[in-house]
């Protein structure tokens, strides 16, 4: 998608699993990527290394990611800046 600027922005719908052993995508699931963290769900420290280790996978800087939807739930949805759907897609297509 373009937004009003005319820069690539996409979504990507998450699935948290908190206070798991170690960060790690575990793989997608009708087309939601499934995520492990270290983290808490409590007082908003799950979104945060949720966006944290998005931005390491996706090799984005942290500003590129927000939330969009589910900041109290495991089910997510982040907009990412500066990447079409299909660089999303590609850089995650290791997890598959």
């Amino acid at each position: 998608m373009l937004n009003a600027n005319g820069s690539h922005h996409s979504l990507l719908k998450v699935r948290v699993n908190p206070r798991s052993s170690r960060n790690q995508v575990t793989g997608w699931k009708d087309g939601v990527l499934s995520i492990k963290l270290t983290a808490p769900p409590v007082e908003g420290a799950a979104n945060k290394a949720c966006i944290d280790f998005l931005a390491d996978v996706l090799g984005v800087k942290r500003g590129s990611i927000t939330l969009v939807s589910g900041a109290t739930g495991r089910d997510k949805v982040f907009q990412i800046e500066g990447l079409s759907e299909r660089d999303v897609n590609d850089r995650l297509q290791m997890f598959e």
